[in-house]
């Protein structure tokens, strides 16, 4: 058996021809959908992400602006800026990227964002209304996660057993509610579970989202099995890879997540669907 591939890219690219045609719809009814983007500082995989994210959005006719502060801009000040983007009318989504500077508390940064304007799906308002099942924002990338689980039929887990590797706030805790709110019996594994691979080998659908490498290999999937690789890491040759044995995984899995093009797409795209989603909001 070799795995079919879920290609994030091709799935991202549908998602972004819907959020055009949604932002056209908005526009007839006078409302251009606004993404401000803020980086602090000059880490040099940021500086490629946000411009990345501004890209995306101008391509599908949303508005986004990159707002760049040095490294050493107070954070009394970043939350001066974020309380008047919460005021502004004209502003749809908020997105601070991380990492902050160390002398800034990114905790209390997240959640001087307004939970309407929380696109990243980290505010605490947010993770609140996914535990309990309301309306909200999800996480990006856990949503794209799920978005590449509907896109080969798996809308409905009812019956699967979904295993979720790390126990992170932006991937695992809320990959894990997702999975149950699609009716998954889901199992969180983590550094203090004694016997990962009895567990994997048990699943329907694994996400490994740890940031190591060979985390899974092949000898602890159950043949058929679905994988979605959330990690991304270098190699010995530099080369980017996931937290999944891709080579070997490839060989039993049913379908699997390449990296690079496979997660790491749809995560961008999702910030887009949670920017139109605040946006249309607006008109309720």
């Amino acid at each position: 058996m070799t795995a079919q591939l879920i290609d994030g890219n091709a799935l991202a690219r549908q998602v972004r021809a819907e959020v055009a045609h949604r932002v056209e719809a908005l526009k007839s009814h006078g409302v251009q959908p606004h993404l401000v983007v803020i980086l602090v500082g000059e880490d040099p995989a940021s500086q490629v992400y946000t411009r990345n994210k501004v890209a995306d959005s101008e391509q599908t006719g949303l508005g986004a602006t990159l707002e760049r502060y040095p490294a050493d801009m107070a954070e009394a000040d970043l939350l001066a800026r974020i309380a008047a983007l919460n005021a502004d009318p004209a502003v749809h989504g908020i997105l601070v990227q991380l990492p902050l500077p160390r002398h800034m508390d990114s905790s209390s940064v997240i959640e001087a964002i307004a939970p309407a304007k929380d696109v990243d799906g980290f505010h605490v308002a947010s993770a609140g209304a996914l535990m309990v099942g309301q309306p909200g924002f999800r996480p990006c990338t856990p949503y794209g996660c799920m978005k590449m689980l509907e896109s080969i039929g798996m809308r409905d887990l009812r019956g699967k057993h979904a295993v979720v590797i790390g126990r992170s706030n932006i991937v695992g805790k809320p990959m894990a509610m997702m999975l149950l709110a699609a009716n998954a019996t889901v199992t969180m594994c983590h550094s203090g579970t004694p016997d990962l691979a009895a567990l994997t080998r048990q699943a329907d659908v694994v996400v490994a989202a740890v940031g190591k490498r060979k985390v899974l290999t092949a000898d602890m999937v159950k043949p058929g099995a679905v994988v979605i690789d959330v990690g991304m890491n270098r190699d010995e040759q530099g080369k980017l890879c996931g937290d999944v044995d891709f080579d070997g995984v490839k060989q039993v899995a049913g379908w699997i997540t390449p990296v690079p093009g496979g997660v790491g797409p749809m995560t961008r795209a999702m910030l887009l669907v949670n920017t139109i989603e605040a946006a249309e909001r607006t008109l309720a």
